[in-house]
């Protein structure tokens, strides 16, 4: 896997995320408490941009479209989209689907993420 330099370890504050073009592929940069992670910046329902929606739970990133939860750290489904009400009715074609996730690593002070 090609190992890219995405940012310092500063640029990013604890808590935050910010999206990168990585090798023409989006992704999501997550800092939490316990460390770095990175996954595909749209969501697998329909292709909402994460990067709009907001860290819950200190490691759930929430889609501002239709409220799909994921762990940041794994990219599992925690919450599949359940708004605006009848959203689910759609849900019936656009079965739960689990974010890609991506290695990352730090090293002198540089954050690099592992693309496929």
């Amino acid at each position: 896997m090609p190992l890219h330099k995405v940012c310092k370890v500063n640029d990013l504050p604890q808590g935050k995320m910010k999206k990168f073009t990585v090798d023409g592929k989006s992704i999501l940069l997550f800092h939490l408490e316990d460390g770095f992670y990175a996954t595909q910046s749209t969501c697998t329902h329909t292709f909402g941009p994460l990067g709009l929606g907001k860290i819950v739970d200190e490691c759930k990133i929430q889609c501002p479209l239709h409220r799909a939860r994921f762990d940041i750290r794994t990219g599992e489904v925690i919450d599949w989209a359940n708004f605006p009400p009848g959203i689910q009715l759609l849900n019936v074609v656009r079965a739960e689907k689990a974010l890609e996730t991506y290695p990352v690593s730090v090293l002198k002070n540089d954050v690099r993420v592992n693309l496929p």
